[in-house]
This record gives C-alpha cells, structure tokens and sequence, in this order.
C-alpha cells in the first residue's frame, strides 16, 4: 500500500471546516506569545508518557514483573489517579495543538493510527486491564468482551502502520518495545535462549546488510530487511505465547497475560504513530 487511510479518505466533506480551524480562537490562543505551542506539545508528551509509563507498570504486574512485591490491585490502586490524569492530558493537549496543524493531521495516515490507538488504548486499559488488577488478575465476561473489541481496533491501527509506506519502519519501535518486555517476563533458560536468539539475529541482519550486501544497494537491501523483520516477530511473538502457558502465577492464566502485552503495546503504537506523523 503506497498510502495509508485517512481523516480525509473517510470524511472528505470536512474538508472547508478543517482548513478553517487554523484561524478559530483556540488555533490563536495555542500559537499565542503566552505558552506557545511548543509549550502544548511538551504537555502532550507528558501526558503520554504518564498513561503510558503507568500502564506498562501495571501490565508488567499482571505478567508477573515489575513491582511483584506488591498485589495487582494495590498497583493498580496506586495509579488510577494518574492514569486518569495521562489521558485527560492527552486529549486536552491533543485538541489544543491538533487544530493549528489540522491540515496536515487530515491527510496524515499516521495520524490515524495514533486515533485508532488512543480508541483501543482506553477501551484496553479503562475496560480491561484496569478492572483485570483490581480483581487481582481474574478476567471477567465484560473485560472480555471489551478486550475483543479494543484488541481488534488495535490489530487494525498496527495493520495500517505495516502496510503504509514511509511510516511502516516504525514497526520496529513495536519490536523493540516487546523485545525488552520479554527480558524480565521470561524466566530462567527461556530468557537466556531468547536473548541468545534475538542477539544472533541481529548479528546476523548487521553482516548481511553491512558486508555481504553494500549499504547503498537499496534495491537488495529493502527485501532483506522485510524477511529480517519478520524473522524478529516470529521469533518474539513464539517467545511471549510460551510465557502465555508456561506456568500460571498468582497474577493468572494465559488470557490474563495476553491482555497484559496488549495493554502496554498499544500505547506505545501510539507513540510510535505519532513520533512518524513529522514524516508525512
């Protein structure tokens, strides 16, 4: 796919009103001498960095690491308020600064992964892993069946972040994100085998695309580097499905886990979709 969707492939009618949003009073008040924009986006990072960084803790938990001297309740307990707090900061910043670049966020591809993220990063944390801790890890049938709903509106955004050139290399940021989030989940000879194994995979994609191919030779380079891609993501994907059902810890069984890896992957596809909408 040469182009991903966007606001403009679905609601092109909205066309006359996005372009004038750069005139309203918000556009003027953002862009004002008094905060600046720069100041709005520092805020939008913040705050994503807030529910992101508490939702990887308390996912962490659900899989059996991070603060393991503490229940997933009390975690969870203990970082409500600022997830709360994370989210209502990203939504106020993200209008705020949303609509002087308004223009450009329309025919951003990359835009809609990030609000296809944010839809299925509520929808997993509020609907799921949030009263998934409180119940100390057991899964309930509504957490279920919102976690089948955000987990498809999540598997569609990383579909588009895949198939959609120049922002398609930001799958890496997914991968590496679920490689050092199997380092403390995976235990004993399991986490010494797939650390060996994602060492010799990258020492392999560095001499194949350093010395047996020429780094210019785009052409040969681009096709290997897809099959190394994809060898990352079997070779991960295999490693978190063995820790799915390798032992059930207090936290619970494999569906417990599974939404775990949702939970913290999702918020870093949306801050990986919006570190690429600068590239398009």
């Amino acid at each position: 796919m040469s182009g991903g969707p966007t606001f403009q492939h679905f609601f092109p009618q909205a066309s006359s009103w996005v372009e004038g949003l750069a005139t309203t009073p918000v556009s003027v008040f953002v862009n004002g001498p008094k905060f600046g924009y720069a100041s709005w986006e520092v805020g939008h990072i913040l705050s994503l960095i807030l529910i992101g960084g508490t939702a990887i803790l308390m996912n962490l938990r659900l899989l059996g690491a991070g603060v393991t001297s503490e229940e997933p309740r009390e975690i969870y307990r203990n970082l409500r308020l600022w997830q709360n707090i994370g989210v209502v900061g990203i939504i106020v910043t993200g209008v705020l600064i949303g609509s002087t670049n308004a223009v450009k966020l329309y025919n951003s591809s990359a835009f809609t992964v990030k609000m296809i993220a944010l839809l299925a990063g509520i929808i997993l944390t509020y609907g799921v892993s949030r009263p998934v801790a409180a119940a100390n890890g057991a899964v309930g049938l509504m957490p279920k069946i919102w976690f089948a709903i955000g987990g498809a509106i999540f598997l569609a955004g990383f579909w588009v972040l895949c198939t959609t050139v120049l922002i398609n290399v930001g799958v890496y940021h997914l991968i590496t994100a679920l490689a050092l989030i199997l380092i403390p989940v995976t235990r004993g000879r399991l986490r010494w085998g797939y650390i060996a194994g994602m060492v010799a995979l990258i020492v392999a994609q560095f001499v194949h695309t350093h010395f047996i191919i020429k780094p210019d030779d785009y052409a040969h380079l681009d096709p290997v580097n897809k099959v190394y891609t994809a060898l990352y993501g079997v070779w991960l994907v295999g490693a978190a499905l063995i820790t799915l059902f390798r032992g059930r810890g207090a936290e619970g069984g494999p569906l417990t886990k599974l939404i775990a890896y949702f939970g913290i992957l999702v918020w870093v596809l949306a801050a990986t979709a919006g570190r690429w909408i600068a590239y398009q």
